[in-house]
């Protein structure tokens, strides 16, 4: 059959698109476009949800949320996934991705370009994961029950003792915030991160189980059970920033004081005053979360 002028278009425009999508997958901006097409599948791009105190969220919505390259881009009107690929919200459960993302996986794609060191060639986009509250918040209680299902034994350099699953609190960006929580190597912690540089506000060790080792002692904390772990922040009048970390070691609702730090600005740099965001951090492992809950003091 003789081909016409329009069919000769329309094959050259179907080879032009074919081009283009050889070259995304080639791209080093892969990622950018790895949102933009989970965007569609996904749900469009929201805004951010109006949250009053108490603030709780119970994963029962049954969804997928995908990494965005900034906030105002996720699908999700309470949440920013910051870093790790994807996420599961069901049946009350909260998870990063669970297991090795099957090579076919976009984000397994995109962490293989831009990140194979700490993501394992891009088979563990959870070994970063990022989790931020769209909502602002400044004295207020943060809590959440969490439970390590596997440790992600990277050879990543940065797979270390100070990994671990921590609360942000009044977070400006990623080089800018408070958090609190519990480390591989048995202890809880409160840091200071200001301008990209951590500082450590109070450490202690609250899990025995000998002493950490990269190979042959890799993680002190619990798996496969549920902790909890609340964290508290306040400016007082006198300007000192009073954070609090409380653990549930064995999620039976029996709560404990584990640390307190109290930033005067003084020997850390000027404190961090005003409202931010909240939000999950865990490395190298996979994780599960459930009993979400902010409260404004």
């Amino acid at each position: 059959m003789n081909e016409t002028p329009y069919t000769q278009m329309v094959g050259i425009m179907l080879l032009m698109l074919a081009m283009l999508i050889a070259l995304a997958f080639q791209n080093k901006y892969w990622g950018e476009w790895v949102f933009q097409s989970a965007a569609l599948l996904d749900g469009r791009a929201t805004t951010t949800a109006f949250v009053s105190s108490p603030f709780i969220y119970t994963f029962n919505t049954n969804e997928i949320l995908h990494e965005a390259q900034a906030m105002e881009k996720s699908s999700s009107p309470y949440f920013w996934l910051d870093s790790g690929g994807i996420m599961y919200f069901q049946n009350g459960i909260g998870s990063t991705a669970q297991g090795e993302l099957p090579e076919t996986s976009p984000w397994h794609n995109a962490y293989e370009k831009n990140n194979p060191v700490d993501t394992d060639g891009g088979a563990h986009p959870q070994n970063i994961f990022r989790l931020v509250t769209r909502s602002l918040w400044e004295d207020f209680t943060q809590e959440a029950y969490v439970r390590i299902t596997v440790l992600n034994l990277s050879e990543s350099p940065n797979r270390n003792e100070s990994n671990g699953i921590f609360l942000f609190n009044r977070y400006a960006d990623g080089d800018d915030l408070y958090y609190a929580g519990i480390r591989v190597d048995g202890d809880a912690v409160i840091k200071k991160k200001q301008n990209g540089v951590y500082l450590t506000l109070a450490e202690t060790r609250i899990f025995p189980g000998g002493t950490y080792d990269r190979e042959r002692n890799p993680n002190l904390l619990p798996e496969n059970v549920w902790i909890g772990l609340k964290s508290l922040v306040r400016t007082e009048q006198s300007g000192e920033v009073v954070l609090d970390l409380l653990i549930d070691r064995y999620g039976s609702g029996r709560w404990e004081l584990a640390l307190q730090a109290i930033d005067n600005g003084l020997s850390t740099g000027p404190v961090i005053a005003k409202e931010g965001y909240a939000g999950l951090r865990t490395d190298f492992m996979d994780v599960e979360f459930r009993g979400y809950r902010l409260t404004e003091f």
